[in-house]
This record gives structure tokens, sequence and C-alpha cells, in this order.
């Protein structure tokens, strides 16, 4: 009977094509990457750097899991035509992502909101909606792209 009716493999960030996307949580972990990376010059108790370490890495691979399912599952190849930069922002996000878990480098937690960012308005910008950026109210002191 299974041969009969092979099933159709369906992507989405759940395995349900659901159509839920949305940047929101890739910039939230953006935040949180670049709050711990000034955590960890503050602190001076190795438990407190592991535990800021440990923080740090679980949100920079959360940016990069929230930018894979926009890139594989969300957007489309009308997308990328629209958008030629979209590809390469996505591309050098994640490897960002990566570089930020790999050490304490503010510079490139701050490039990583900012391309976190960009993508948002991009997709934003896809769903009909003007996106806009506003000052955070977290202690990063950085903004973040919402939509009217």
């Amino acid at each position: 009977m299974f041969n009969l009716f092979k099933p159709k493999i369906a992507y989405a960030h759940c395995d349900i094509p659901c159509g839920i996307y949305d940047p929101h949580d890739a910039q939230m972990a953006a935040h949180t990457v670049i709050r711990m990376t000034q955590l960890l010059g503050e602190k001076d108790s190795m438990h407190d750097v592991a535990r800021i370490t440990h923080v740090k890495e679980e949100h920079g691979a959360l940016v990069e899991k929230e930018l894979e399912t926009l890139n594989h599952d969300y957007f489309k190849e009308e997308h990328f035509k629209e958008n030629p930069q979209l590809r390469d922002l996505v591309l050098s996000a994640i490897k960002d992502s990566a570089k930020v878990r790999q050490s304490i480098d503010m510079e490139t937690a701050k490039g990583l909101l900012e391309k976190t960012m960009q993508i948002a308005e991009i997709f934003y910008k896809t769903k009909g909606v003007e996106p806009i950026r506003i000052k955070s109210i977290y202690p990063t002191g950085g903004e973040i792209v919402i939509y009217k």
C-alpha cells in the first residue's frame, strides 16, 4: 500500500506547511548575542563566563536556525529576483552567527544584528507591509524591525 501512495515531503519551520514565518526570533537572538558579548567583558567569575558563553552560543545557533528556515522554506525564487542582495545577505548572516559563537567579537555581533534586521525588512516587504526600524527596549541599545 505504501508503494502505491508514496507520501510527498512538505517543508516548513514546523514540517507542516502552516505559512507562519517571522524574523522576530532571529532579531531577538541577535540582540541576546550582543548582550552576552557585553556581559562577557564585565564578568570575572569563571562560572558566570561559562553560563554567559553558553547562552551566547545557543542564541547564535538560534539566529542560524531561524535564518535557514526563512531561506529554505519561506523565501522563493521571486523574492531572490526582487532582492538580488538577499541570498548573499542571508549566507553572510549565517556565517556571522557561527563566528559570534566562536569568539567574543562585538563588531561581528552588531553586524549580525544589522544583517538580521535587513533580512527582516525584506521579509516584511514580501508580505506587503511597511517595515520600520524602532529603538529597542533592550540593554543592547540597538534597534528592531517591526512593520506598520
